[in-house]
C-alpha cells in the first residue's frame, strides 16, 4: 500500500498512488487520463505523462514526447512531471522517452506493443474515440520490431508497404493484418495482437479481423489502396539494433550557468578518468556520443533547481554538439556503482559491490554508498542513436 499524499489543489486526483499504470495526456497544460481502453495509443502531435506504481512503492514516472509535439507542450509536460514528482513525495524514477525510441522498461509496460497516430490534442482522436462511426475509419499502421513492437500509421497506399513487415489496415469493421513474405514470426503474432486489441478496446469487439497473406489480398483491401503493385523489398537488418564502436571516445565537461547562460569546460579528454573530478557541488556531462550515450551527473550538494534543471542541461548540451534530437533517459542513479558510467572511472568496487547496489536499487532498497567518494549521484544516460 503507498503512502498516503496531500493532493490539495493538484490537477492529479488522489488515485495517482495507487499501484498499476496511470497515463495523461497533456492538453492545454494541463493533465487529461487516458481510459484503460486507449492505452497504448499515442498521438504524434501529443506529449504524455506515464506513472507506473509498482512493489514496495517503487515508481516510474516516464515522459513521452511525440514526434510533432510543440516546445510549449513538452515544457508544460516537464512542469506536470516536476509537479507530480513532488506530489508523490519524489518518489518516482524519473525517464524521458521519445516516439520510436522507447526504452524498454516503457515498452514493458504495453505486452501488444504500441500505436502511434497522426495528429494531436485537435486530432480525431476525439472524433474516433469517442462517436466516430467504425464504417467512417480508414487508417493503415506499419508493424515494426522484434522485442519491442510499434505500429505507427502511414500514408493509406501500397507505397507504404514492404514486404518485410506487418500492416494493419483499420476499416472500422474490418481490420486486415497484411504480412509480407519476408517478415519475421514475431512481427506477425504481435501484429495479430494488436489488430485483436483494436477490435476488443476501440470497437468493443464489434469488428472482424482478418489475417490476410501477400498475394492474397481480399477485393475490400484493393477497393481502399487501388490495384497492388510491386512492392519494394524490406530490410530485415531495420529491426536490430546496430552494434556501437569506440567504447572509449568520450570526454568528461564540467557544467556552470554561473553567468545565466550554459557554460561547458572540459576537464577530462578521454577515458578512464579519475571519480575525484566529479566534485558534489556541480554538474558535469560525460559526452561519448560517437557511441550514442550521454550522462548527466548531478553531486549530492546540488540545489533543488539544479536537480530539476538536469533535462534541460541535457537538452542544450544535445543541442550544442548538434546531436540527434531522438533521445532517451533512462532512470537516475543513487550511487556510481551498478552503472555503465562507472567503465569511465577509475578505481570503481568490485563487482559484487556491483551486483549488490543493482539488487538494492531494483528492489526499491537504497543502498548506503561511502558519500565522500559516491556524492550519492543523479546520473541520466541519453541514446542518440536513430533506432534502438
Amino acid at each position: 500500500m503507498y503512502t498516503p499524499i496531500p493532493h490539495s489543489g493538484s490537477p492529479f486526483p488522489a488515485s495517482v498512488q495507487a499501484p498499476g499504470l496511470h497515463i495523461w495526456r497533456v492538453e492545454k497544460l494541463k493533465p487529461v487520463p487516458v481510459g484503460p481502453e486507449n492505452q497504448g495509443i499515442f498521438f504524434s502531435g501529443d506529449s504524455y505523462l506515464v506513472l507506473h506504481n509498482g512493489p514496495e512503492e517503487l515508481s516510474h514516472l516516464h515522459l513521452w514526447i511525440g514526434q510533432q509535439s510543440s516546445r510549449d507542450e513538452q515544457g508544460a509536460c516537464a512542469v506536470l512531471a516536476v509537479h507530480l514528482n513532488t506530489l508523490l513525495g519524489e518518489r518516482p524514477v524519473q525517464h524521458r522517452e521519445v516516439q520510436g525510441n522507447e526504452s524498454d522498461l516503457f515498452m514493458s509496460y504495453f505486452p501488444r506493443g504500441l500505436k502511434y497516430q497522426e495528429g494531436g490534442v485537435e486530432s480525431a482522436f476525439h472524433k474516433t474515440s469517442r462517436g466516430t462511426a467504425p464504417a467512417a475509419i480508414k487508417k493503415l499502421y506499419q508493424v515494426k520490431g522484434k522485442k519491442n513492437i510499434r505500429a505507427t500509421e502511414r500514408a493509406l497506399s501500397w507505397d507504404s508497404f514492404n514486404t518485410g513487415d506487418c500492416f494493419i489496415l483499420d476499416l472500422g469493421q474490418n481490420i486486415f493484418t497484411w504480412c509480407g513474405g519476408t517478415s519475421n514470426i514475431l512481427e506477425r503474432n504481435k501484429a495479430r495482437d494488436l489488430a485483436l486489441a483494436i477490435r476488443d478496446s476501440e470497437r468493443q469487439g464489434k469488428a472482424q479481423v482478418e489475417i490476410v497473406t501477400d498475394g492474397e489480398e481480399p477485393a475490400e483491401m484493393i477497393q481502399v489502396l487501388g490495384p497492388k503493385p510491386a512492392l519494394k523489398e524490406g530490410n530485415p537488418e531495420e529491426d536490430l539494433t546496430a552494434d556501437q564502436t569506440n567504447a572509449q571516445a568520450v570526454a568528461l565537461y564540467k557544467v556552470s550557468d554561473a553567468t545565466g547562460q550554459m557554460n561547458l569546460t572540459k576537464v577530462a579528454h578521454s577515458s578512464p578518468f579519475a571519480p575525484e573530478l566529479l566534485i558534489p557541488d556541480d554538474c558535469f556531462v560525460l559526452d561519448n556520443g560517437l557511441c550514442g550515450k550521454i550522462y548527466i551527473w548531478k553531486g549530492r550538494k546540488a540545489n533543488e533547481k539544479e536537480r530539476q534543471a538536469a533535462l534541460q542541461v541535457a537538452e542544450d548540451f544535445i543541442s550544442r554538439m548538434q546531436y540527434a534530437p531522438n533521445t532517451q533517459d533512462p532512470p537516475p542513479f543513487h550511487s556510481l556503482e551498478g552503472t555503465n558510467f562507472s567503465s569511465a572511472t577509475q578505481a570503481m568496487p568490485d563487482k559484487d559491490t556491483v551486483h549488490r547496489n543493482i539488487s538494492l536499487k531494483l528492489s526499491g532498497l537504497r543502498p548506503d554508498p561511502d558519500p565522500d567518494r559516491c556524492h550519492r549521484l543523479w546520473i541520466g544516460e541519453r541514446d542518440l542513436r536513430s533506432h534502438r
